[in-house]
């Protein structure tokens, strides 16, 4: 029981806001002694080499760095006016323009936080000029800027690959229906908000000076750049021709020839966002090797095996234990941050998942879509804090939770449907 104890301890450490990657490795260090003695690390040298040579996460700071010049070079923004002149006439057309850019930022940075922000800086106000209702508004941009978890190239599956041993390829390739169907349901949620409650999402008049024409063209102009990049970067590895590194590689070469194009380069911004990226980075691989120490210490005290027991005994075999895994990662990502998730707890029930015999990468996206929860459900859902630090004194966290709601809803009915109907996503 040693094992199992440690872990509600780091939980409980982490609830009380310790630092991740020192409360793992801090308490891996502490329970591994207590239990089976300093020797037990003898070989942790050789599992941080083998970490710092996996070249399939040598796509994360790649594909950080591509986001991170993607935002920086005012693409957000662009995308939002024109989509928003678009779709404006439409009742909730800014909520619906603001779902697709967040698609579109998705599949382009893949950076939660920098899509938040920016859709929280732009297009907040318009909407809340237009007597948008606060929660509608709110929840659109919390909702859209969690997409970059399950669109490709998503973080998220990238850790996912290379925890369950599946190609981050056909991750990429099998996230692709779930995320469309995803912001298909939130489209649609909009459109039947808007038409139930008419004044709570009115259309913009649209300005006559501006043919509809100029309109479209403009669209396409902020459009078709960033487009141009995310199908370069997913059509190179979906057609064999780069590994999920060497796209993420082109994509932040990509990146750099679009803040060219966009009139936005200098070295300042190369500076910043490389800086970031360090940052970024740093944070993942110390949770890593803190998750490494913790995964070995709970190993060697046997709490790897009494969880293969419980789960094994789950009533429904297949059924129960993905059900009862769902609600587990479901709950854990109210409190606790995806990459925690990932590490910890994804490869305690990975092996359970293969002796049963289901579908790792149908398991994966599973994972994913669920983490993606995490960023939306209070208390401490990161897209939460990221619109309220850049919301109007006139919105409250009550508005940002109470928005936010249908689209955790959503997002579990899909879930649910991926988990039921794995066939029509291609599964």
């Amino acid at each position: 029981m040693i094992g199992i104890v440690m872990f509600f301890v780091a939980l409980f450490a982490l609830l009380l806001g310790f630092p991740v990657a020192f409360t793992f490795g801090g308490i891996a260090l502490i329970f591994g002694v207590w239990a089976e003695g300093i020797e037990m690390f003898a070989f942790m040298p050789y599992r941080i080499q083998s970490i710092m040579e996996n070249t399939v996460l040598m796509a994360v700071p790649l594909f950080v760095f591509m986001g991170l010049v993607l935002q920086k070079t005012k693409l957000a923004e662009q995308l939002l006016e024109s989509m928003g002149r678009l779709f404006g006439g439409v009742r909730g057309g800014i909520a619906i323009s603001t779902v697709l850019v967040g698609a579109l930022l998705a599949a382009s940075t893949g950076v939660v936080g920098a899509s938040v922000v920016a859709m929280g800086l732009i297009s907040l106000p318009v909407m809340l000029k237009y007597n948008y209702d606060k929660g509608l508004a709110c929840g659109t941009i919390c909702a859209s800027g969690t997409l970059g978890q399950i669109i490709p190239p998503s973080i998220v599956l990238i850790l996912l690959g290379d925890v369950l041993g599946v190609p981050v390829g056909d991750l990429f390739q099998a996230a692709i229906w779930p995320g469309l169907v995803l912001v298909g349901a939130y489209v649609l949620y909009i459109l039947i908000y808007a038409k139930l409650n008419p004044e709570a999402a009115q259309p913009i008049p649209r300005d006559e000076s501006i043919s509809r024409s100029q309109e479209v063209k403009t669209a396409l102009k902020a459009i078709v750049p960033p487009l141009a990049l995310i199908v370069i970067v997913l059509g190179s590895i979906f057609a064999g021709v780069a590994t999920p590194t060497e796209s993420a590689a082109l994509g932040g070469a990509g990146a750099i020839l679009l803040s060219l194009a966009y009139g936005q380069f200098n070295f300042r911004m190369l500076y910043e966002a490389s800086k970031e990226t360090v940052k970024v980075t740093a944070m993942v691989f110390a949770i890593l090797l803190g998750a490494t120490a913790f995964s070995m210490a709970f190993t060697y005290t046997g709490g790897d095996m009494l969880v293969e027991e419980w789960m094994l005994e789950i009533p429904g075999e297949k059924w129960g234990f993905l059900i009862i895994t769902m609600l587990v990662i479901l709950i854990l990502g109210f409190f606790i941050d995806f990459v925690e998730i990932c590490f910890i707890i994804v490869p305690m029930i990975a092996p359970v998942a293969e002796i049963m015999g289901i579908n790792m990468t149908w398991f994966a996206i599973l994972v994913a879509m669920n983490l993606q929860t995490s960023f939306l459900t209070p208390p401490f859902g990161f897209s939460l804090f990221y619109l309220k630090g850049v919301a109007p004194n006139g919105v409250t966290t009550r508005d940002i939770y109470r928005g936010v709601m249908p689209f955790i809803a959503i997002q579990i009915l899909v879930l649910a449907s991926l988990l039921v109907f794995p066939s029509f996503y291609g599964m």
